[in-house]
């Protein structure tokens, strides 16, 4: 689960259509499957598999860091 930043209802349709064509992209380009992907209105639950070569601290940073930075980028109403 990652709960979003000072738990505030930010996940409306358009941020999870935006989070899910994120993963998507995510999981093309690193070695990562999101065997499920759900919202709630203020955390997110993946349910990823890996490949054994990757530290859990990987995967994490990596759907965190990239899905955060483009959900600001896609969605700007989220950082109000």
């Amino acid at each position: 689960m990652f709960p979003a930043k000072y738990r505030r209802v930010v996940f409306d349709d358009a941020v999870d259509k935006t989070l899910c064509d994120v993963c998507f992209q995510i999981k093309e380009r690193y070695q990562l499957r999101f065997l499920e992907i759900g919202t709630d209105e203020d955390d997110v639950h993946f349910l990823v598999q890996s490949v054994p070569t990757y530290n859990i601290t990987k995967p994490v940073t990596l759907i965190k860091s990239i899905t955060a930075r483009e959900i600001f980028r896609m969605c700007p109403h989220v950082k109000k």
